[in-house]
């Protein structure tokens, strides 16, 4: 039996039980964290918040390049640009229209939000296509130079002044060039209780928030169910790539994954498969850059660089490729250790040691603990120096795991070979016969939850 399976078959609830446990931990160890800074209510639930907010936007965008990389064998390492994409388009159709003399230089076609985000998918899925096509027939490194190359296109692309204002419709709009561009909409939030008829009622419960929070609750309600709109969307990313696990499709692309040659041979259109899986893929992506940045106010093209596509991997790999809930995981662990972690640390030891100084720099550092065997410099230039270090340490995460973990937190398990479940009431008995014949009833592979 694996480590995942162990632990899944201990908690209630298997793998949606896991994750749950996991997040519960998290949340507690950042509220004792924030009791021991002295954060007052606000702060607390600010902190929740923003730790809601990057947890689920990681675990999206792991859950997407899981279709790509864990199920197809694709090495999508172009993550951003599909995300910037997503919020651009999403922006050009959502935008109001220009009025001279307003704050936003571009205007856009003046849409609902809800027909924004639906194009800024399909665009994503689009340039999916595009690059699929040629791209596909490529494999491992090569398909990767592809698609980080594309990433880049995408944004110098935004950069350049030809797309900063042009006409459309007769409209005048634009993407703002490298001072990117105001997302001066109606607050997506807002609009959506509107939308429903609970405006009122969402104002009602600002107000009677007012009792933990006096002054100006509202942004913090806000952040709060924004969280809770986005572990939503994880929720559906994890059921729609579950359901696709499960398929015939799902089932195609693991084949794929293993030996494309093989899958071949058996009749499948592979590059169709594959083209399928990218364009869902890089949709998905667009979907998760939209909802990352669409309450942001404003969105620049540098925004987008190739280190958001690194961190989403690193996420990926600490929960392991193939699993839907270890990308969920991996994306939590990730937001919560690497990427919010480091700041907190800070806080606490500038809280705890608040007289404590930084040498200047790595010279003055690292000088006692050579001579004096004295670590305590290092450890405060470190910890005051901790936001720059922070991919230092995100690449000695990978690197422990690629030495002693590659397969990810919770392991591997074992896929059921057949395509159909196997509960017969003599299922005991087939096992025990195929456990004294000698045979095996699953084969090394993917997840069982996939």
């Amino acid at each position: 039996m694996s480590v995942r399976d162990d632990v899944a078959e201990r908690i209630p609830g298997g793998d949606a039980g896991l994750i749950v446990a996991v997040l519960v931990a998290t949340y507690a160890a950042y509220v004792l964290i924030g009791v021991g800074l002295g954060y007052s209510l606000r702060g607390q639930f600010n902190t929740i918040a923003t730790l809601t907010f990057y947890i689920a936007v990681f675990a999206m965008l792991a859950l997407a390049l899981n279709l790509h990389w864990g199920y197809t064998g694709l090495f999508n390492i172009g993550i951003v640009g599909f995300m910037a994409v997503g919020i651009y388009v999403m922006a050009l159709f959502a935008k109001p229209v220009f009025q001279p003399g307003g704050a936003a230089q571009v205007g856009g076609l003046g849409l609902p939000i809800a027909v924004g985000i639906v194009a800024g998918v399909v665009a994503a899925a689009l340039l999916g296509l595009v690059i699929a096509l040629p791209a596909l027939r490529l494999r491992a490194d090569y398909l990767a130079i592809v698609t980080i190359a594309m990433s880049e296109i995408v944004r110098f692309s935004f950069l350049s002044g030809e797309l900063s204002q042009f006409r459309l419709f007769g409209a005048r709009v634009g993407f703002g060039g490298g001072s990117g561009i105001i997302l001066n909409y109606t607050d997506p939030l807002t609009a959506f209780f509107d939308f429903v008829g609970l405006g009122g009622a969402y104002a009602g419960f600002v107000d009677a928030f007012k009792v933990l929070v006096p002054n100006t609750p509202k942004p913090i309600v806000d952040g709060l169910v924004y969280g809770v709109v986005l572990l939503s969307f994880v929720a559906l990313y994890y059921w729609l790539l579950k359901r696709t696990g499960e398929s015939p499709f799902g089932r195609v692309l693991k084949a794929i994954r293993e030996d494309e040659d093989v899958a071949n041979s058996l009749g499948k259109n592979t590059n169709r498969f594959k083209i399928k899986a990218f364009m869902l893929g890089c949709a998905l992506m667009g979907l998760a850059g939209i909802l990352w940045f669409m309450r942001s106010g404003a969105v620049t093209p540098n925004t987008f660089r190739p280190r958001i596509t690194f961190f989403v991997w690193i996420a990926l790999i600490i929960g392991g490729a193939g699993s839907n809930t270890g990308s969920v995981l991996g994306g939590a662990v990730f937001a919560a250790l690497l990427y919010q972690g480091p700041r907190y640390l800070k806080n606490l030891v500038d809280t705890v040691l608040p007289n404590a100084s930084a040498p200047p720099g790595f010279g003055p550092a690292i000088a006692p603990l050579i001579s004096n065997l004295n670590p305590a410099p290092l450890f405060f230039y470190t910890i005051d120096s901790i936001r720059q270090l922070q991919l230092v340490f995100m690449g000695l995460v990978l690197i422990w795991l690629m030495h002693n973990r590659p397969e990810g937190m919770l392991g591997h398990r074992k896929e059921t070979a057949a395509g159909i479940p196997l509960t017969s009431s003599n299922a005991g008995d087939t096992a025990a016969s195929a456990s004294t014949d000698g045979g095996a009833a699953s084969s090394p592979g993917g997840d069982g939850d996939e």
